[in-house]
């Protein structure tokens, strides 16, 4: 069996040289494409590639996208941590897609829309469709600050790579292949990174198999461990967690991801026809499963090969997000290149959110804000985009750089990523489901569920839930052969009990906690983007019945859309991208104040 200790090999000439292959390929992926399309005059062939993509690569794109370094690094200190229960995800992933290409692909693909929020000014009003885009825009930014730098100081701090190097190399390559290729490089570099991100994966399980003796062995220390914990069906809302918690709240987490965020929305939409953009979401199904399989046997892998030492608890890495880098630098640090694969599939993470983000952002821009209030011709349009491609890689690139000053708010951060997600759901929701919804209703909504979501959030940052809701697993260092600095050598079964991206919210004394921190505040994580999401529609449909013309139209829904704009889906627009689906159902919506730009 494989005894750890002390870890003395750092990066070598071989892995920085894989690190860079890895960049310059994602570089010249945007060089080909500047090349290639150097003849696209509008800004639509920019951001949305033409609308030609077709289903594989937009597929393993949309999988790429969200599966960031945070996931790579993340979710095995989980499994670790808190046992095998995330794998409930691939239900809820199941979930998703099913409720994206149903409800919401149809509605965004035949209105052939570049912004999503295009919808909600069609729908509601200009100002509900300025406040989401406002709302998106800061969310997207503090997220993508975070995702390069969170990171980039796990890695720097075990495999003594150059942090700030690391952060200015793959900000730069990133945003000169979104502002040089547009969503072509954008989605064409996401599969040669999710390739990369395997390759990472996989070198990793590899060697631990072969260390253990086998895929056995590890499944069994993990059942040892009590870190196959898959059957809990405890209801308690409490419970950080369970069946339930996974399942259900990651399914809403995740729908408002790819039902609603620009970032994916903008990369189905942008096939040839709304077919390819059903079978690129089922396609990528099959991705998220890989990745989630993948990331929760690296953490058994984690847990089998420490099980008897944990680095953590011995003060060998000050937070559980460098555990994965110490087991690769641990294992395989002997073999030149593997670590910087590793390292390389960890960025190719970052990168391919960041760019995700960047096109989507200059997107939004775009329509939403330059687009309503000028009369532009579409190629100054085109030079504009790219123009906003790079001042938000800039941004985000500066963001990186204020992440590592803010200390305990990144935690937050991330958390109030999700939190803002949810009410967004519930105002799309709103607007596609119930047709007697009215802007008045939207706008109070999407305001009340987000106040209220945020204040659960924020509430639970600074009163982290009690160790008995979050249940970490028992981790021992009885069997390491070295000492610490400080000469000690203890079992610790009560640890942080938050998941620590670089530093962990103060814990409260228990008896000063508020009445509300032992309920409210913890709830699960995963419920907040549900309680936005509930409350954003509750509200909306009260102020939408007592603020309707009439309120006896309520009873006769049908009423309430006698408008005197028609938006006919098959006559309104130039039929010029792709087929419609003979499933959908038209809506009527109010085109008297504004129509999608042609």
């Amino acid at each position: 069996m494989f005894n750890p200790g002390s870890i003395t090999s750092s990066f070598a000439v071989a892995d920085y040289v894989v690190f860079a292959l890895m960049l310059v390929v994602s570089a010249a992926v945007g060089v080909y494409y500047a090349w290639a399309d150097r003849g696209q005059r509008s800004s639509g062939d920019f951001l949305m590639g033409g609308r030609r993509l077709t289903a594989l690569p937009v597929s393993l794109s949309l999988t790429a996208s969200f599966m960031s370094a945070i996931t790579v690094l993340s979710n095995p200190a989980e499994v670790y941590r808190y046992g095998a229960s995330i794998g409930f995800y691939g239900l809820s992933y199941i979930i998703t897609i099913v409720v994206t290409s149903e409800i919401f692909l149809p509605v965004f693909y035949r209105l052939a829309v570049t912004s999503t929020y295009e919808y909600l000014e069609l729908r509601f009003n200009r100002a509900t469709r300025l406040l989401g885009t406002v709302l998106f825009i800061v969310q997207t930014i503090l997220y993508t600050g975070i995702v390069i730098y969170a990171p980039a100081l796990a890695l720097n701090q075990v495999t003594g790579m150059d942090l700030w190097g690391a952060v200015i190399s793959t900000g730069v390559v990133c945003t000169f292949y979104c502002t040089m290729g547009g969503l072509k490089a954008v989605v064409w570099t996401d599969v040669i990174q999710l390739g990369v991100m395997l390759a990472g994966f996989l070198s990793v399980i590899v060697r631990s198999v072969v260390l253990q003796g086998g895929v056995f062995p590890i499944i069994s220390d993990s059942e040892q461990g009590g870190r196959l914990n898959f059957w809990d069906f405890d209801t308690n809302p409490l419970r950080r967690h369970t069946f339930w918690t996974v399942t259900i709240g990651g399914a809403f987490v995740w729908v408002s991801i790819y039902g609603i965020n620009q970032a994916q929305v903008q990369r189905y939409i942008s096939c040839k026809s709304i077919g390819h953009a059903r079978a690129s979401l089922y396609i990528n199904l099959l991705g998220l499963w890989s990745i989630l399989l993948c990331s929760v046997f690296a953490g058994m892998c984690l847990y089998s090969v420490y099980k008897n030492c944990d680095p953590w608890t011995a003060g060998l890495v000050s937070a559980p997000d460098q555990l994965m880098p110490y087991l690769v630098m641990d294992i395989l640090g002997n073999y030149p290149g593997l670590p910087g694969l590793f390292v390389a599939a960890a960025y190719s993470g970052s990168l391919s959110t960041v760019s995700s983000s960047i096109n989507a952002l200059a997107a939004v821009t775009v329509e939403d804000l330059i687009k309503p209030y000028t009369n532009m011709s579409e190629k100054h349009l085109s030079w504009i985009s790219k123009g906003l491609s790079f001042a938000y890689g800039a941004l985000c690139i500066g963001m990186a750089g204020l992440a590592s000053l803010m200390g305990g708010i990144l935690q937050a951060a991330v958390s109030i990523f999700g939190v803002i997600g949810g009410p967004l759901l519930g105002l799309f929701t709103l607007g596609i489901l119930c047709p007697f919804a009215n802007s008045k209703g939207a706008l109070s909504g999407l305001l009340s569920g987000l106040v209220v979501s945020l204040w659960v959030g924020i509430g639970a940052q600074i009163y982290p839930p009690p160790p008995e809701m979050t249940l970490p697993l028992p981790l021992t260092t009885d069997g390491c052969n070295f000492t610490t600095a400080n000469s000690i050598n203890w079992t610790s079964t009560a640890l942080p009990v938050q998941p620590n991206y670089i530093t962990t919210a103060p814990v409260h004394n228990l008896n000063s906690r508020p009445v509300l921190a032992d309920n409210w505040y913890s709830l699960s994580y995963l419920y907040f983007s549900p309680i936005g999401t509930i409350i954003a529609i509750s509200v909306g449909l009260i102020v939408s019945l007592f603020t309707a013309a009439d309120f006896c139209f309520v009873l006769f829904p049908l009423k309430v859309m006698r408008r005197t704009g028609k938006l006919d889906l098959t006559k309104d627009r130039e039929k010029k991208f792709g087929n419609t689906n003979p499933a959908f159902c038209d809506v009527e919506l109010d085109l008297t104040k504004s129509r999608i730009p042609t």
